[in-house]
């Protein structure tokens, strides 16, 4: 019996375009996967290869790079979330650049979106099989950067951002039984998260009604550097691949430049193409076993 494959995608707000360019080489190459579980923009954009749509991610971003709407201050004065919430979540999904979202029923690859319980702090874990507006929302919950967005209250929950509970969820998906799993971050092996206490003070204006939730976010540094340990650890034994950018990713939350999306987007295509053959061999189990 073949050994489950997994994607696991780290977030990182527009970094997640280079994820973009990987997953439509995959896309094209008809690599697939028994599971998906993506945190922040890697659930938010992740959600496009099991619905089948090769290039929107790049397509929407591009389009709207400079309409308020989308991601502006002006959003987060009107609105209350820097990533306009009903444009991003409604709007854009379900008439601007349609997602389908009848693909990513039938599609039979298991797919979950990493976000964080705000009462207990804890990430939670939530599986998306339907495509519909609700699924929708637990993408947006996902994505929900504290203190440019509202909390996102959904099904009785609140939730923020998956990456503060959860910055790349491979354990998770581990203990699910997948064992052989492809990483893709969206930052270099150089990268170095260093603690912000200005950050955490400011969060602990925003955040007093809930302390678990600040225990989790006084605690993500420490938890990340525990966690790319153990990636780095497990990509030594080969028991993972992980495909990371050379480089700094020269973009930031906010991208304008539609040359700069291009640029990251390229920048995943290469590095994907580059390591084809690698991947294909890494994933081979799967084939063999069919």
């Amino acid at each position: 019996m073949a050994e489950k494959t997994g994607l696991v995608l780290e977030g990182g707000a527009l970094k997640g375009i280079f994820t973009c360019g990987i997953l439509d080489v995959f896309m094209e190459k008809n690599i697939s996967f028994d599971g998906i579980v993506g945190v922040s923009a890697g659930a938010v954009f992740g959600c496009n290869l099991k619905s089948h749509q090769a290039g929107r991610a790049l397509r929407y971003n591009k389009r709207f790079a400079r309409d308020r709407r989308y991601a502006s201050w002006w959003s987060f004065f009107k609105t209350g979330d820097f990533y306009g919430a009903d444009f991003c979540y409604r709007e854009l999904p379900e008439v601007l650049d349609v997602w389908d979202a009848e693909a990513f029923k039938k599609d039979k690859t298991d797919f979950y979106a990493v976000t964080t319980d705000v009462i207990s702090g804890k990430p939670h874990y939530q599986k998306l099989e339907n495509g519909n507006a609700e699924d929708i929302q637990w993408l947006r919950a996902s994505a929900t950067v504290p203190i440019v967005s509202r909390i996102c209250e959904l099904n009785g929950g609140k939730y923020l951002d998956g990456g503060l509970s959860d910055e790349v969820p491979l354990k998770f998906f581990e203990g699910l039984g997948y064992k052989k799993n492809i990483v893709i971050l969206t930052n270099p092996l150089s990268h170095k998260e260093k603690y912000n206490p200005l950050l955490y003070f400011i969060e602990k204006l925003f955040f007093k009604k809930y302390p678990e939730l600040l225990k989790t976010m006084k605690s993500v540094s420490e938890r990340n550097t525990k966690t790319f340990d153990y990636i780095n650890e497990q990509e030594k034994l080969e028991n993972i691949l992980v495909i990371r950018p050379p480089y700094e990713l020269p973009i930031g939350a906010k991208a304008k430049d539609e040359i700069q999306l291009d640029q990251v987007y390229e920048l995943g295509r290469i590095t994907a193409l580059e390591r084809l053959e690698e991947i294909k061999e890494f994933l081979k189990v799967k084939k063999e076993g069919k």
